[in-house]
């Protein structure tokens, strides 16, 4: 009798071992997704922090007359008056 309950508690314990082991690994595999996910997410946010920059700057020379004559150049082929203008004929 004493070596059937032995058994059994040595049986109880190598399952609770399993079982806690089962649950670390699981734990540790939810953690490095976690931790991939989050340098994911800082890579985003640090292009975003780059792009809004890049428009903030933008927006501070949109009323500057070098802008305005350069959009006016390349989007709207606007040229000043008796200003001569190269065409390159290769491209």
């Amino acid at each position: 009798m004493k070596k059937k309950n032995k058994i059994y508690k040595r049986i109880l314990i190598a399952l609770g071992l399993f079982f806690a082991l089962c649950t670390l690994y699981s734990q540790q595999k939810t953690l490095n997704k976690y931790k991939n996910d989050q340098k994911y997410y800082e890579e985003q946010i640090a292009k975003e922090n780059e792009n809004k920059d890049e428009l903030i700057s933008m927006k501070d020379n949109v009323n500057s007359k070098e802008y305005i004559e350069e959009v006016a150049r390349e989007k709207l082929d606007m040229y000043l008056p008796n200003e001569r203008v190269y065409v390159d004929v290769g491209k």
